[in-house]
């Protein structure tokens, strides 16, 4: 299995405060996800609309340091896609599978931050990494944010998870291991992984608050997704 990309964390807990966000209707404690398949929305369903792709980057992003460039942004009503693979990332806040024992690459921080200004933990709370802005893409300029909701489908499930970690500037496909976990995908942060079938739907201007609450990414992911099919 190829080696995962390192994540660069570099923002701050302040970039989650912001209009729009949706209030938790849960603990703001991160707890694992309960199913694989969350909310109402199907994969099929989700899938169907993201057949064709309106590329909106400037070019095209390696899934890793080895291959070609050939995964583009997609732009869609209300969204944003790719279809990649999946990398583990296990940066932030260390646990008993997220640290440097278990991870040959792993940071102790995250690009975005909990409530109470600590990274995020990776192993669990599903998160999704993205490029960081760059000439081929800018995630800010797209209505990507930190605490963005994402629902990630793969084998025929959806999870949500929240933009919660970036990444390489010309690498793309990679989520925590609590997302990792959730899908069925090997979460091992070293040999896990998925080579490919994985799409990530990322909805424009969203925002979960608090951003480690996955109660809260399910309620307003589920909301987004029934959206994105009406408005797609």
């Amino acid at each position: 299995m190829r080696l995962r990309s390192l994540t660069l964390g570099a923002a701050s807990a302040a970039a989650l405060l912001a209009a729009g966000v949706l209030p938790a209707h849960a603990s703001g404690t991160a707890s694992a996800p309960a199913s694989a398949q969350e909310g109402t929305v199907s994969a099929a369903d989700l899938l169907a609309k993201v057949t064709s792709c309106s590329q909106i980057s400037q070019g095209k992003y390696k899934t890793d340091d080895e291959t070609s460039a050939t995964v583009p942004v997609c732009g869609k009503n209300g969204a944003v896609f790719w279809k990649a693979d999946m990398d583990i990332d296990c940066d932030g806040q260390r646990t008993t599978n997220c640290n440097e024992d278990r991870d040959p690459w792993y940071q102790d921080d995250t690009a975005f931050h909990q409530s109470d200004g600590k990274p995020l933990k990776a192993e669990s709370l599903p998160y999704v990494v993205v490029p960081s802005s760059s000439s081929i893409w800018n995630y800010a300029s797209a209505g990507v944010k930190g605490g963005g909701v994402v629902a990630v489908v793969y084998n025929g499930k959806v999870e949500y998870a929240v933009v919660g970690d970036t990444g390489p500037t010309k690498i793309i496909g990679e989520a925590s291991y609590a997302t990792a976990k959730a899908l069925g995908i090997d979460p091992d942060p070293a040999t896990g992984g998925a080579d490919s079938g994985v799409t990530y739907i990322l909805f424009k201007n969203s925002q979960v608050s608090p951003i480690e609450s996955h109660s809260a990414a399910v309620s307003l992911g589920d909301r987004l997704a029934r959206q994105f099919l009406q408005n797609n």
